[in-house]
């Protein structure tokens, strides 16, 4: 998240900023636009780790079984991997490589876990087909 925040502060302006009172109405309200755009037009939803990523279940969801296109961006677990101190994190101590967003999986047509830069755009030109193309049935 920090990138986004970095380019809106970098280039202010160019990327219309919609902040919610949580994640899960802010997904919801992204479906509903997509959905009053006819499919057309969508936004990016981003989120905080752990519990701001698990309250966007719910809509991925709902986009998933109606096929609109919901292009979400939780946070995910920390580069070290360690416990966040505010209790923000969900992982399973037994596997640190399963977090939050792994619950994302069964509810979402494309699923990417980006943990180096160089991933970026092999994930965004997957993830750009899938919100683009309506025929790729749901998985």
């Amino acid at each position: 998240m920090l990138g986004i925040g970095q380019a809106l502060e970098q280039d202010p302006g160019h990327l219309q900023v919609m902040q919610g009172c949580n994640e899960q109405g802010i997904a919801h309200m992204a479906t509903g636009f997509a959905k009053q755009h006819r499919r057309q037009r969508i936004f990016a939803v981003t989120s905080s780790v752990g519990p701001g990523a698990a309250n966007m279940i719910t809509a991925a969801a709902t986009a998933t079984a109606n096929r609109i296109p919901l292009l979400l961006l939780p946070g995910d677990i920390y580069a070290s991997r360690q416990p966040d101190p505010v209790l923000q994190q969900i992982e399973q101590y037994h596997d640190l490589s399963i977090s939050t967003n792994d619950c994302f999986r069964p509810v979402s047509r494309y699923w990417d876990r980006i943990n180096r830069p160089e991933q970026l755009m092999s994930a965004m030109l997957n993830a750009m087909r899938t919100l683009t193309d309506p025929q790729i049935p749901v998985r």
